[in-house]
Order: C-alpha cells, then structure tokens, then sequence
C-alpha cells in the first residue's frame, strides 16, 4: 500500500538528514526516480548557487541541515548521495539484465561475480555498509584512500560489477522508486575501501624507464613465447575452468604490459579471442581481463629477471 504523502516526505527527509550526519552530500532526485531534480546549464538562471556560473549536481550537493530541511519539507523528492565529494567508493551489484542472461534464470548476478572476484583474490566479500537496492541489486560502502581520486567504473572489476566516485552518485536508503526502496541492511559501520580492490580501481601509472636495448629485446622475445602460450592455454581450457585460466594468463601477461614488452591492446585483443574460443562469453571476457591486467600491470613495474 502507497504511504500517504505526507509519511513518504518525513521519510525521505529522515534519509536525508541521516546521510548528512554521516558527512555525506546529498541533493534531491525527483520523486519516484532515480535522475536529478537540479535544473541543467540549458534552464540556469545564473542565480543562488549558479550566479558565478552554473553548477552541477555534484557542486550544490550539501551537507547543510538547514537546506536539507528546506528542500524536503515541501518535497517528496528521492535523495542521492554524491559519492566523490562524500570522500565514498560505492561498488554497485546490479542484478542480469534480460539481454545478459539470455532468458536463464539462473545468470549470475553482481553480488556472485564479486563474491568470485573476492575468492580469486584470496579475501572474504568485505563486511561494510550496503543497501539493497530496488531491482534486488546491492550497494557496498566504503571510504574512500586518501590522496587518490577515483572515478566511476563499468564492469571493470567484473561483470555486472560497477562502481561509483567522483563524477557519480548512489540513491540512498530511504529513497522508493516504482521499482520498490532502497533499504540499508547489514552493520552500520562504513569499512575503508580494501586495498586490494583499490589496486584494480586506481589509475594505471606510467611506464617504468625503458631498460637497455639488450635487455629489452630479450624480454620481448620472451614476452612473445609467453603470450603464445597463455593463448594456447586459454583457448584449449575445458568447461569449469575457463574463466580461471583467462584470469591466470591476464596476471601473468600484463608484466610485460608493465615493462613496454607487450602493448595493452595486443594482449586484450589475443586473450579476447581465445576466451571466446574457449566459451566464454566477450563481456565476461573483457571485464575479467580488465581486472586482471590492471590488477598485473600496478604490480609489476619493476622489471624482473624473466629468463
């Protein structure tokens, strides 16, 4: 049964004002949805907040009270939280699509793909806030490292795995679209981004300095050998265990990605092909990929001895 108006505004104010004392920045969604209640730079007025020059939704996101209360008050606005200025890194378990799983009621969702991610990487599924979002899906919390500015993601860390920094925002618990609410389950408490998540999240740095013509050449030959074989691997991997070796052939590949050995794309475009050979399908390939050669890449910039 649909609360009376009049519920359904204290509600979302309650959202509202709880996601500030957590230091959080909010601003209002339209009421039912998901998309910003913000005028656009089309419809601004130069005026308020806008007179030195419009501003986006994640500027005029507040942490104030008072403007909170002002706002819903007299609105029944959903509330967003804008994570990059929250000092937030939300990972978004979204639910298959019916064009994903292809009719199958048994596709993986999110919270799978992650918790395999979790297991590859030797780490229990972090415990921290989340919100169960309205299509079934989750949001995982966490604070986000010091001194590094993360940006959104899609489907880097692994399929239907998404995640949200700067230049992004989450609906916060308390928000109801036609969908169903969003509602804030588990501990209260907001753990700090692990680390070894932000290894695969964080910009790719610049290549290490170019080693000796000598060297490089040797290691180029061998980057060659080796990347012949994890194909070969890869593409002869039987059911059960595909996606597991593509992920072993990424890690072990990109440190010549790292080194100047290999360039990105020939590797992505090698390994691409022989997972899909294999069976596997291209959007698993290329999210288990990116993981893998970024997580491979941040941890080998110093050349080893190959030979």
């Amino acid at each position: 049964m649909t609360q009376p108006t009049d519920n359904t505004r204290e509600a979302l104010l309650a959202a509202a004002l709880n996601a500030t004392e957590r230091g959080w920045h909010v601003f209002p969604l339209r009421p039912s949805s998901k998309q910003p209640a913000l005028h656009g730079a089309d419809r601004c007025r130069q005026t308020g907040d806008c007179a030195n020059g419009h501003l986006k939704w994640e500027q005029r996101a507040s942490t104030d009270p008072e403007r909170i209360r002002t706002c819903w008050e007299t609105s029944t606005a959903n509330v967003a939280i804008a994570t990059g200025p929250s000092g937030l890194v939300v990972v978004d378990l979204d639910m298959p699509k019916d064009k994903d799983c292809k009719g199958s009621s048994d596709a993986p969702d999110g919270a799978a793909h992650f918790a395999a991610l979790c297991e590859r990487a030797g780490h229990a599924v972090p415990d921290t806030y989340r919100v169960r979002t309205a299509s079934g899906g989750q949001h995982l919390y966490f604070t986000a490292p010091p001194g590094i500015r993360l940006t959104n993601t899609a489907g880097t860390i692994a399929p239907l795995v998404d995640t949200r920094a700067w230049g992004g925002y989450v609906v916060a618990a308390g928000s109801i679209t036609p969908a169903g609410a969003y509602e804030a389950v588990g501990g209260p408490v907001v753990a700090p981004l692990p680390a070894w998540l932000l290894s695969i999240l964080k910009p790719t740095p610049k290549p290490s300095q170019a080693p000796s013509m000598a060297v490089a050449g040797q290691s180029r030959r061998y980057a060659d050998i080796a990347l012949a074989s994890e194909v070969r691997n890869v593409t002869r991997a039987q059911l059960g265990e595909r996606e597991a070796k593509l992920f072993r052939a990424a890690r072990a590949l990109g440190r010549f990605i790292a080194w100047g050995d290999l360039p990105r794309s020939v590797v992505e475009q090698a390994l691409q092909q022989a997972g899909e050979s294999a069976g596997l399908p291209p959007s698993q390939c290329r999210a288990t990929l990116r993981s893998a050669l970024n997580w491979s890449i941040t941890h080998n910039q110093t050349r080893r001895n190959t030979a």
